[in-house]
């Protein structure tokens, strides 16, 4: 897929890898509709600038609106949606037998539901133009579990199926639909964690560095542009899965 002037929907944009994200299709020539709770940073605005790309922004919360609404709002900014990244998420981490129902459903809501429903409103107006991709961010996590993340890992290996049942029928239209799974990315959240925890992790990495927002941008543009890939699992992680 030729992605100039293509319109994009990333969900959970406004910084860190979404925000990534924005950049890498905007040097690419689309048109982007971005989506946050909070307004988008002067940073980020820059950026947009200075590729002078077409951009939209729909601020809400995902898990407190009509998706459907959204999905049409969306898709009347330019008349048409060609790319739906489902990047939106959120970590709530506890211990498994210390977690309450409130810290499985909060992440599952927004992790999981969120892009199940949103990709389906989104869909419907996709089979109707033949044509389209939707890319979920999965994670590591979602392959491989770790402790203390048992709502986290649930959700996101959900998505990893989502992804695989939904590119079987995505592909009668044409429509293709993959998912990215990070490993350890240095964003905001992995920033905050404590020296210790981070020399441990980086032991189980063979590239030895945790990965950049920018790189996992770079698989979301392969996933765009290579019409003969779906329903795959594209692993950005260092080797931490090997």
């Amino acid at each position: 897929m030729e992605l100039k002037d293509k319109v994009v929907f990333i969900t959970g944009s406004t910084h860190g890898i979404g925000a990534a994200m924005a950049t890498a299709f905007a040097k690419q020539g689309a048109k982007l509709i971005l989506n946050g709770r909070k307004e988008l940073s002067e940073d980020l605005k820059n950026a947009l600038e200075q590729e002078n790309v077409e951009y939209q922004y729909l601020q809400a919360d995902l898990t407190q609106i009509d998706l459907d609404e959204l999905s049409k709002k969306a898709w009347d900014l330019f008349g048409q949606i060609d790319i739906l990244v489902n990047n939106a998420g959120l970590a709530k981490d506890k211990m498994f037998i210390g977690m309450h129902e409130a810290d499985f459903e909060k992440v599952l809501n927004l992790d999981l539901k969120v892009p199940f429903f949103l990709s389906k409103a989104v869909m419907k107006k996709m089979n109707k133009q033949r044509s389209g991709v939707i890319i979920n961010l999965s994670s590591v996590v979602g392959l491989h579990g770790n402790a203390g993340q048992a709502n986290y890992a649930a959700a996101k290996a959900g998505l990893i199926g989502l992804t695989k049942s939904i590119a079987r029928e995505g592909a009668l239209r044409s429509i293709r639909v993959n998912a990215i799974a990070p490993g350890m990315i240095d964003t905001e959240m992995t920033q905050k964690l404590s020296d210790r925890v981070k020399k441990n992790i980086l032991e189980q990495i063979p590239l030895g560095r945790f990965g950049l927002a920018e790189e996992v941008a770079q698989g979301a543009i392969f996933l765009a542009q290579n019409d003969y890939v779906t329903g795959q699992t594209i692993v950005v992680d260092g080797g931490m899965t090997i």
